[in-house]
């Protein structure tokens, strides 16, 4: 084991920290690999030169302060989801700071805004507030991702259409800078703060605590999911374009959330309809897709229940929870897949070679009041996604081919390619470490005013991962 002692700045993060030894982890320490918080995909292995546990945000700011003194790049964690290890800095040699120990909570019984950690997984958040009055937030659907990653990349789920993205329900957030101080970033105080974390947060600072609205809780929805097994390349193509126009359509109520996923053992529609049993049936989904087998739609009065996702569940299933390695890649939809788009995509999915029989293609209908917020209004910026796409291949035994990679990558370009001059995004959640232009794809026209914010409060890029906002973006 190498001498820890050797580290730059070793005694700085001991006494930023309390000089509580339990609070920081460095490599080359005798249980480092124990105490160093695990590797989410294993396909992206990388090793930070310390870990930081801190109590407060005091203790986060001058963990900061270390790591830019000694030039190190920074980076929060708070579940530990990204799909490149972002959490973990996404390059080996980053200071780590877990904010797993920010678990801060209130609501203030007149306004119902909550005061959160943002250590707190959003398991603990849904229970939290719903045990505080009855009351709720739009999250995803994984109860064990953090929500000082979520709430400041995006985080959609089943209530976006009704309520928006996560991150549109941050009124005020706790931010420590690059320079180490700790500002209350607001629509007034240090606006352009507040306009950078939600949805860029890992380029510009740590958010330890966030002020967020909240809403009465749902007390009726109607869970339906369904499987179709089809045989011909063509019945799944007529399928699929039977949905799009169904989610495509211009009164859809808001109260429904819809996805379709394809995987090996056909495709799976699911989704949540907030309402009665009795609407749930004057609104006839049925009659869009008749069920060859037996569909299964559940009547829920348990918010918790509400959230849930059915192919997250399967997801869960097959790979059954455990680290692994997988690639996953996200595309954006503002107007329909054309007919000829449908084709070419399903042809392909029948075709290609995949190199793992663990895939998932999933289809998420947006739209609602996600679209409601202008596109310049916060960093995130597809505001006028009607339909996102995530493709997802793992492998449980090694790393990910490249014909695997080649595969998901494929997918992207068959559809892209029979809508020339067309603009897709990708979701900065599903971070994919590989994508060319990566920060166009995540931040789009946004980008230019992320990268004047960055100038001005992170010069030297000290909150830094491998696809982060640069002061001035070098094209790969």
């Amino acid at each position: 084991m190498g001498n820890t002692h050797s580290i730059a700045g070793h005694e700085c993060f001991l006494a930023a920290v309390g000089h509580n030894p339990s609070l920081v982890v460095f490599q080359g320490d005798a249980f480092f690999q124990f105490r160093m918080p695990p590797i989410y995909n294993l396909d992206r292995p990388v090793t930070p030169i310390a870990v930081t546990f801190p109590e407060t945000s005091e203790q986060v700011a001058k963990i900061v302060t270390c790591a830019a003194s000694n030039n190190y790049k920074v980076q929060a964690r708070s579940g530990g989801h990204s799909y490149g290890n972002y959490g973990l800095g996404g390059a080996d040699g980053a200071v780590v700071v877990d904010l797993k120990k920010l678990q801060d909570f209130s609501i203030d019984p007149v306004t119902h805004v909550a005061t959160v950690g943002s250590g707190t997984l959003l398991g603990d958040l849904h229970s939290r507030l719903l045990n505080a009055g009855g009351r709720a937030v739009a999250h995803g659907a994984c109860l064990d991702v953090g929500t000082g990653g979520h709430f400041t990349i995006g985080g959609l789920g089943t209530m976006s259409r009704e309520w928006g993205m996560a991150l549109d329900h941050i009124r005020e957030a706790e931010v420590v800078l690059a320079n180490g101080t700790i500002v209350h970033a607001t629509h007034i105080q240090n606006p352009d703060v507040l306009f950078a974390i939600q949805g860029a947060a890992a380029s510009f600072g740590i958010v330890t605590k966030f002020k967020l609205h909240t809403h009465p809780a749902p007390t009726q929805a109607v869970q339906y999911s369904y499987t179709f097994n089809m045989g011909s390349t063509a019945e799944k193509a007529r399928f699929f374009k039977d949905w799009q126009r169904f989610i495509y359509a211009k009164n859809l109520t808001r109260r429904v959330s819809s996805e379709l996923m394809l995987s090996e053992m056909g495709i799976l529609l699911s989704g949540m309809f907030f309402g009665s049993h009795d609407e749930w049936k004057q609104f006839g989904l049925e009659k869009h897709f008749p069920p060859t087998a037996g569909g299964n739609v559940v009547v829920l009065t348990d918010w918790l229940g509400m959230i849930a996702s059915k192919s997250e569940d399967l997801i869960r299933q097959i790979v059954g929870g455990i680290p692994c390695s997988f690639y996953s890649k996200s595309m954006s939809f503002t107007d329909m897949i054309s007919d000829a788009g449908v084709d070419s995509f399903f042809k392909y999915l029948n075709i290609a070679t995949k190199g793992t029989p663990v895939w998932f293609i999933i289809f998420d209908l947006e739209a609602g009041a996600t679209n409601d917020v202008p596109m310049n209004a916060t960093a995130y910026a597809h505001r006028d996604a009607i339909m996102w796409m995530q493709s997802y291949a793992v492998n449980l035994l090694g790393p990910i081919s490249q014909t695997t990679k080649g595969f998901l990558n494929g997918i992207n370009s068959v559809i892209s390619d029979t809508h020339p001059g067309a603009s897709f995004g990708a979701y900065p959640g599903y971070v994919d470490p590989l994508l060319q232009h990566a920060q166009e794809a995540y931040w789009g026209s946004n980008l230019p005013r992320l990268q004047q914010i960055k100038a001005a409060i992170d010069p030297k890029d000290v909150f830094h991962n491998p696809q982060s906002v640069q002061v001035t973006l070098k094209h790969s």
